[in-house]
Parts: C-alpha cells; structure tokens; sequence
C-alpha cells in the first residue's frame, strides 16, 4: 500500500461526470472553488489513501463533514435570499403599472413617462414607458400618473 497522501489539483478541478454533479445543484463558474462535489472526491480520496496503521481521527470526519453541511446550508440560504429578491423586484416593478416614473437614458437626458407594462424576461424587469423600455433600477422617481 502506497503511503503518498497528496492528492493532485487537478483530482479536485477536473470537470465532474453527471454521476458525481448530481450531488451538487450548483457547477462552480471558478475552478478554484471547491464545491459540494469536490469536497466530497476530496473527503472520499483521503479516507480510501488513509494509512491503516493510524487512521484519521474521528473528529477530524465529523468536523470536515459539518463543515460539509454549513456549506450546504449556507448555499440553500443564498438561493433562497436570490429567490426572495427576484421576488421583490417583480412585486416592485408590478406595483409601477399606471404610475409615472423618470430615468437618465443613454445619452444624459432626463425622461419620464407612464408605465404601460413590464417584462420579466430578464434578470432585471423591465418597465415598458411608451415605446422604450426602461430598467428597474435605472428608475430616479416614482409618482401617481398625471
């Protein structure tokens, strides 16, 4: 048996097989993050490489697989918060139907306009103001139609 623990970068950093993204929902845009996947490879390789003379102690699993379980818990909580904000701003730009608003456009100037409609097919909503359509967060002021 090999007693050589190290673990090459590209173990952890190599693209996932279906098998083993599934046990993650989200992919890592950054390589250099270990995601749900990869810490698990990473748990899973140290106990299959682990010297059966001296094995890892016991509290050193349980805190790497709580740690494990902080980590999912935390990204369950910011998928919620993305979930609850995307929300707001849908219930927000909903709410400018009717109303009058006022934004800078692209050249400087000053607008402002009625809101007609607004499209969710973006990541931000857009208001629809005439024939422009006009950001959310571009929105300076807010008041009751004219």
């Amino acid at each position: 048996m090999s007693t050589d623990m190290s673990i090459p970068v590209s173990y952890l950093t190599s693209d996932r097989t279906a098998a083993t993204s599934s046990a993650s929902t989200t992919t890592p845009t950054d390589k250099s993050q270990l995601d749900n996947a990869g810490f698990l490879k990473l748990l899973i390789a140290q106990l299959d490489n682990q010297d059966p003379s001296s094995p890892t102690d016991s509290t050193t699993i349980l805190t790497q697989t709580t740690q494990l379980a902080q980590m999912q818990t935390l990204e369950e909580q910011i998928s919620t918060a993305r979930e609850s904000f995307a929300l707001q701003m849908r219930e927000t730009a909903a709410s400018f139907v009717g109303r009058q608003v006022t934004w800078t456009d692209a050249n400087g100037k000053g607008q402002s306009g009625v809101v007609a409609s607004v499209d969710y097919t973006g990541s931000v909503p857009m208001l629809k103001v005439g024939d422009t359509d006009v950001a959310l967060d571009a929105v300076q002021t807010l008041a009751p139609a004219n």
